[in-house]
């Protein structure tokens, strides 16, 4: 090859590398002004069980700023420009009939001091309106999701307890069954179905869920659960840290036919970032888990897709905290999808019997959308 020749492809191979660079600004650039004007809103992350089990809750012990041994804390938060968080109220399978709900109690505590302790960083919110409101003020609106419906220990009454005390999803099962559903290990056959799916009392603790106006996850549930709850629900339901089965053939992930239920019904599929569920091996990376976007964009729709990166809960995982604005500019399609997703991503209403359509949805709840 000729000097000449030589210098005209060197030339172009760096022209196509600035090519690629400016797109990439490009995309990072609209990302970032996109997180700057709509909050993203992660729907799972298991911070507070670290607490716990690191620090047995005693915060004084802990400072979130410094904190390098976790995937969350606050600098990776402010970062990662994350607008609200389902902070995960869990307790393991084991404390059921005996002390779960004491220690869900306990769970439900720690999220309260950990927005009383960092009050330049985070603010508990109940509704859609507290959403904003923190949002406006940069602050990280802080919810709680509660993990395993082992924690209401079969009462009604502890659910409506809950629900006052600041919960607003409920996950139907962990990774056991409850004594009124069947939880997701059932369809891998390593447990007995207890229930055929749920239970009439399991009925009722669906009824009554729509009734208060607490979110129904599914993201630990068998599939017959997931039906009978797609077929009865009066409101949207969300799958808080689950992705696809199309993609990655996990029993923890949504199957294509209840993605397009979950369209039907309005709901979301917060995308989970465990290696385990996004290529179903040890190892992912960011594009693993983009393919999921793109695939559940492809099978339902960019309205159902959200996020769920499960940190803190799980060992292994694509990225932290702090690399969420990275999610935004990787490509077209998802930044697309991730737009529409956001903007459904929580609404929360004082209670479905006021009536669930009376409630703002995607893709005009969120004006920025």
């Amino acid at each position: 090859m000729s000097p000449g020749v030589r210098v005209f492809v060197l030339l172009g191979v760096v022209t196509f590398l600035v090519a690629q660079v400016s797109a990439q600004d490009t995309y990072l650039s609209r990302a970032l002004v996109l997180m700057s004007e709509t909050p993203l809103i992660d729907g799972h992350n298991d911070l507070p069980w670290v607490l716990l089990k690191q620090f047995n809750n005693q915060l004084n012990k802990v400072d979130l700023n410094t904190l390098n041994n976790t995937h969350t804390n606050i600098p990776k938060i402010k970062k990662g420009m994350l607008g609200a968080q389902f902070w995960s109220a869990y307790v393991p399978c084991d404390t059921q009939y005996k002390d779960a709900v004491r220690q869900t109690l306990e769970q439900i505590d720690v999220v309260h001091r950990m927005c009383q302790q960092y009050p330049e960083t985070f603010r508990f919110a109940r509704s859609s309106q507290e959403i904003r409101e923190a949002f406006r003020d940069n602050r990280t609106a802080s919810l709680i999701g509660l993990e395993g419906g082992h924690s209401l220990d079969s009462s009604l009454g502890t659910l409506r307890t809950m629900y006052q005390l600041g919960v607003r999803y409920l996950t139907l099962t962990h990774s056991c069954n409850t004594p009124w559903a069947d939880n997701w290990l059932v369809d891998t056959g390593s447990q007995p179905s207890e229930h055929n799916g749920l239970s009439p009392f399991g009925k009722q603790v669906v009824k009554e869920m729509n009734r208060l106006g607490m979110l129904i996850d599914l993201a630990h549930v068998t599939v017959k659960v997931m039906n009978q709850v797609l077929d009865m629900s009066a409101a949207p339901v969300i799958f808080s840290h689950s992705s696809a089965y199309g993609i990655c053939p996990h029993k923890r992930n949504v199957p294509d036919d209840i993605l397009l239920k979950v369209k039907q019904k309005a709901g979301i599929v917060m995308i989970n970032f465990y290696n385990d569920y996004v290529t179903c091996s040890h190892t992912a990376n960011v594009s693993d888990v983009a393919d999921h976007f793109d695939y559940i964009k492809r099978v339902a729709g960019p309205s159902i897709i959200g996020f769920g990166g499960d940190y803190d809960g799980v060992s292994r995982q694509v990225e932290t905290l702090s690399t969420y604005e990275t999610w935004f500019s990787i490509k077209p399609s998802v930044n697309v999808s991730v737009c529409m997703c956001m903007c459904m991503c929580m609404c929360l209403c004082a209670g479905y019997q006021q009536g669930w359509r009376m409630c703002p949805r995607c893709p005009c709840w969120w004006r920025s959308c």
